[in-house]
């Protein structure tokens, strides 16, 4: 199945159709627990991965989440708008992690209302403010409780392609539930923003997204996943990102299905060139790009696991989606924790940081502009790691040297000396981590 042609966009959902997971033959493995809903619990430090389905996921393994979650599991205090085409804020594993707009929920304080007991008053549509009608928190839209549909104009997120819900399992599924997968981030907020659905023909996908972005940055979001695109440019859009951009947001994009070099044969919003947007192409379990998807060594940032990925589908159910959407997502999770971890971060900071710390790859070398994958596991581990500084020279003949130096991957200062041997520069020690930015 190849990308969906829409009005502008061609929507990035990759090119497999979607499986059932199987258990032991054609019977769809059923991984929902039917009884209550239990709350969030709080994630323990060591990593427990039983999840049913979690070694089905080659991405995961391969990305080394696992030793990834012993440092950060990200937090529900960052909040990623995931636009696409809604997604099951009832899912099993996705319903804890869904985004809560809290000026749309609990019970209208007027005096009618506030003299009930709060369970009774929560069923009375006037008095519940998640279904009352009313603009309650005055940002413009009624009853956005956990986003909004820009097809429809209202708070229905129904998703009814299975692209958007599937995306979100990948960035933040819950984990350690003992239901179906985890996501990459098991600790976020997930907002959900709809601008496409294919049961809603003739529908102007490109203002849709343009205003999904706004919201976003409305709303207060930490990072945008748009796994879509198409090959018009839009000033509009552009300026958009570049708002979300001023207003400290990531955008994470994917670079496209179309078997092209988008170093000649531009898609957006992933080609606009802004310096808070990661493009983002698919790689195979041999960490080879998808022969379907986009490159470029000067418009594509970072190559992530794409194909035959496993995540949440709409009604409790998983399967199985390919395409450089699903990377998109991969790498999306990975900037939740990076922000998770390094509290204090820019959108620079954290973007650098997820895309120099992948592992390096041969068969990127043409296809990106970083020549590497990610690595969910070095991107949380580089500040810590410490900078060693090597190499041989004659000590009689060397005059001068200049190091950058500074926190991890920012030089902030230059140290430049004369007549003095590197290790007295250094303080005396080879390996001197971070403090190479304590300048005295």
């Amino acid at each position: 199945m190849g990308s969906l042609v829409m009005k502008r966009q061609t929507f990035d959902h990759g090119v497999n159709v979607t499986e059932q997971v199987a258990d032991q033959g054609e019977r769809p493995l059923d991984l929902a627990d039917k009884g209550q809903k239990s709350q969030k619990p709080v994630m323990e430090q060591t990593v427990a991965l039983n999840d049913p389905a979690i070694n089905q996921a080659w991405g995961f393994k391969k990305s080394e989440a696992a030793k990834a979650w012993e440092i950060s599991k990200g937090s529900d205090r960052i909040v990623v708008a995931v636009i696409d085409t809604g997604a099951d804020v009832d899912h099993e594993d996705l319903a804890l992690n869904i985004w809560k707009n809290e000026g749309e929920v609990g019970v209208v304080q007027n005096d009618y209302c506030k003299g009930m007991p709060e369970t009774k008053a929560l069923s009375i549509k006037e008095c519940n403010k998640s279904i009352n009608g009313i603009d309650d928190d005055g940002n413009g839209f009624k009853d956005d409780v956990h986003g909004w549909n820009f097809v429809s104009n209202n708070g229905d997120l129904t998703d009814n392609h299975g692209h958007g819900t599937h995306i979100a399992g990948i960035v933040g599924a819950q984990a350690g539930n003992g239901k179906g997968i985890a996501g990459i981030a098991p600790n976020v907020s997930l907002m959900v923003l709809k601008y496409f659905d294919p049961k809603v023909p003739n529908t102007d996908n490109l203002k849709n997204t343009i205003e999904s972005i706004r919201y976003a940055i409305k709303m207060k979001a930490n990072i945008i996943n748009y796994s879509g695109g198409g090959t018009e440019f839009s000033a509009e859009e552009k300026a958009a990102i570049q708002e979300a951009r001023n207003q400290g947001i990531l955008f994470v994009a994917a670079a496209g299905n179309e078997r092209s070099n988008s170093d000649h044969h531009k898609y957006y919003p992933a080609d606009y060139g802004l310096d808070n947007i990661i493009s983002v192409t698919a790689i195979d379990p041999k960490t080879e790009v998808l022969s379907s998807s986009n490159y470029g060594v000067e418009t594509v940032d970072l190559a992530a696991p794409g194909q035959n990925i496993l995540s949440t589908l709409p009604g409790s159910n998983y399967g199985y989606m390919t395409g450089t959407s699903q990377a998109t997502a991969f790498v999306t999770g990975a900037a939740v924790l990076v922000m998770a971890h390094h509290t204090d971060f820019s959108v620079g900071q954290v973007k650098k940081y997820v895309l120099s710390t992948g592992d390096s790859n041969a068969a990127l070398i043409a296809k990106t502009r970083t020549s590497r994958r990610l690595n969910l596991y070095k991107a949380l581990t580089m500040l810590d790691a410490g900078v060693t500084a090597s190499g041989v020279a004659s000590a009689s003949s060397t005059q001068s040297y200049t190091m950058d130096a500074g926190q991890g991957m920012e030089p902030t200062s230059k140290i430049a000396t004369f007549g003095k041997s590197l290790m007295d520069a250094l303080g005396g020690e080879s390996n001197a981590g971070n403090r190479l930015g304590e300048t005295q």
